[in-house]
């Protein structure tokens, strides 16, 4: 059965750090492209970042350039999500996808594979 599972969601402060990882199971997804989604409350999911399967690509929202950081582990087929400098703007339901057999891309309908989502949340 082929599984995404994130974790390393919670609550921080504004200006806090979270790091989140999505933990691929069931087949490698080592050659997929890889990103991070979210949905606030009452909100359309919106994409967040984007990984290429050799980490040669990546891709941000503008909201979060400079403050989050994609990056994967194929040996250990895992994706994570840095997230610095958060912002209440930030609180979510992020989840993790798998783009199969293609560099990745900023469209939810691409994506292949998904997982059930992490809560964070971000007070001001």
């Amino acid at each position: 059965q082929v599984q995404l599972v994130e974790s390393g969601g919670g609550s921080v402060q504004a200006g806090g750090s979270l790091r989140l990882s999505c933990a691929a199971s069931g087949r490698t997804f080592s050659r997929d492209g890889m990103a991070w989604f979210r949905r606030a409350g009452g909100k359309e999911r919106e994409f967040v970042a984007a990984i290429s399967w050799n980490s040669d690509w990546t891709y941000y929202t503008d909201s979060v350039k400079g403050r989050f950081t994609i990056s994967r582990d194929n040996a250990k087929n895992t994706v994570y999500l840095q997230m610095n400098s958060l912002k209440p703007e930030d609180t979510a339901v992020y989840f993790c996808a798998a783009d199969v057999m293609s560099i990745g891309s900023r469209a939810a309908a691409d994506y292949d594979y998904w997982g059930q989502g992490t809560q964070v949340t971000v007070s001001s």
